[in-house]
């Protein structure tokens, strides 16, 4: 059953990795009857999470026997604490924080896919933009340069390092800033730094501005790599297991239907998120697998390893659901 999705817009069009700083805002949709379990999932209002608002749009929670509230926060530092204390029951976060957060020991446990990169070298989600009349042309010319990241040794910047070694530079040489992903661009144009790494719809903003794209870093380190995930605490996986069986089923669904329905995926993420029409007519969208690329996870583990983003690159037998 087909049901409207209630929810405020979002403070701001953050289409970013949930490696963001901590902050929140709220939305609870209207659930069903008495007979629906209560399950909150705290998210990011971004392109990622499309798919849990179409979810509920298109009753697929409520058709699991779920009453779906969505908590949203600016980023995943706010999410974690709330799934482990027991506020949530499930989140959504990149995979780098998850390695990091499992790295540390908190009782965390991945329950489902989320979004993925395109895996197309010439139009991804993610990029590593540079000015237009920048002399840099090469990810080897980022040798001594400064790069900037929404978040320093996260997801971003263990990427970028990976491809600007593979490419054939020093990314040792290279020093990585944070600066929040809405003003990255201005950033580059201003010779604040020399390059960014950026996601949608930030990406196409930075086009729009005059700059260019480097690197499509995402799809250059990994094909389809698996950028985020959803989970829970270790508590819920063990002891409510058909709470989790009804969510992964529930996000199947979601996710099946967002892959297929792209302009519904545009048309959603109106609803939570202040991004103009015209930069949503032309974002590149993630994709939605409802699976995880073990291979692309396992090399972005190995990664985390080498650069020092975790002293344990954890087992994937036990990481991926």
């Amino acid at each position: 059953m087909k049901k409207s999705l209630l929810i405020g817009i979002a403070a701001a069009s953050v289409l970013a990795l949930s490696a963001c700083s901590a902050g929140s805002d709220s939305a609870a949709p209207a659930g069903g009857g008495d007979a629906l379990t209560p399950v909150t999932v705290g998210v990011i209002p971004i392109a990622d999470t499309a798919p849990l608002y179409l979810g509920f749009d298109q009753g697929f929670f409520e058709d699991e026997g779920l009453e779906l509230t969505i908590e949203t926060a600016t980023g995943g530092a706010a999410i974690v604490p709330a799934i482990v204390n027991g506020d949530y029951q499930f989140g959504f976060s990149n995979l780098g924080s998850l390695m990091v957060a499992k790295d540390k020991g908190l009782p965390l446990e991945l329950v489902s896919a989320a979004v993925a990169s395109t895996g197309d070298v010439t139009s991804d989600m993610g990029a590593i933009v540079v000015s237009g009349d920048s002399p840099i042309e090469t990810l080897a010319d980022l040798n001594g340069k400064t790069v900037s990241t929404n978040s320093l040794n996260n997801l971003l910047d263990t990427v970028a390092r990976s491809t600007i070694d593979s490419a054939g530079g020093d990314s040792s040489t290279v020093s990585f800033v944070e600066i929040p992903f809405p003003d990255s661009s201005a950033a580059v144009e201003n010779g604040q730094v020399d390059a960014a790494f950026v996601v949608e719809p930030f990406v196409t903003s930075a086009l729009e501005n005059g700059n260019r794209v480097l690197s499509y870093g995402f799809a250059e380190f990994a094909d389809k790599l698996d950028i985020a995930a959803y989970f829970s605490s270790a508590a819920t996986v063990a002891g409510d297991a058909e709470l989790v069986t009804k969510f992964q089923a529930a996000m199947k669904k979601s996710l099946e239907y967002a892959q297929a329905n792209p302009d519904a995926v545009r048309a959603i993420i109106a609803t939570y998120t202040e991004t103009p029409a015209e930069v949503l007519a032309k974002i590149v969208l993630p994709t939605y697998p409802t699976e995880f690329n073990v291979d692309a996870v396992t090399a972005l583990s190995e990664a985390a390893l080498k650069y020092g983003v975790v002293e344990n690159a954890p087992d994937m037998s036990t990481f991926l659901p």
